[in-house]
């Protein structure tokens, strides 16, 4: 179950040598973290391991930039994507996260690796305040249709620009 923790408006600056690094299971269940990941989020190992990786989702993150994780790596691809999350005591950290899947022997899904690190200053300038439409569309749709409401603005925000997500991310 995921702990109800108050957020504070103190950031968490990760150093240009932080790399943090966690694995999860199919259904998104940690089952590994590194040490800058547990000195980041503040948790120790035996409060991430075997919990779900949205123990660190931050509420300004909306659920449709989820929604997009998750469509994109039940498809088998890799992703990018700026995040926002908190940590055990409420402050929060931006990383520019790498998720792709993890592949047995055979090339089957077993998992999904996560690599995140600093993110571009100049890039949270932009994509923050296009997760706050899209948390703001997802309140005015209401729970059952939020996440695709906002990916569906932010389909449309991208198509506008005349990019793919992936070229948009890429190239902030």
């Amino acid at each position: 179950m995921k702990p109800k923790i108050s957020p504070t408006q103190h950031e968490v600056l990760l150093d240009d040598t932080d790399i943090i690094i966690s694995k999860t299971d199919l259904t998104g269940r940690i089952t590994y973290a590194n040490r800058v990941f547990m000195r980041i989020a503040n948790y120790p190992e035996s409060k991430l391991l075997n919990v779900q990786h949205n123990i660190v989702r931050h509420p300004d993150m909306p659920r449709g930039a989820f929604k997009l994780l998750w469509d994109t790596l039940h498809a088998e691809k890799e992703i990018f994507a700026y995040v926002k999350n908190i940590t055990a005591d409420g402050d929060f950290y931006w990383v520019y996260a790498n998720v792709t899947p993890d592949r047995d022997s055979q090339g089957k899904v077993v998992g999904y690796f996560s690599v995140r690190r600093r993110p571009k200053r100049e890039a949270l300038k932009i994509i923050e305040p296009i997760y706050r439409e899209m948390l703001e569309i997802e309140r005015r749709a209401g729970p059952a249709t939020a996440p695709a409401a906002s990916v569906a603005f932010l389909s449309d925000k991208l198509k506008a620009l005349g990019s793919t997500y992936d070229q948009f991310v890429l190239g902030l």
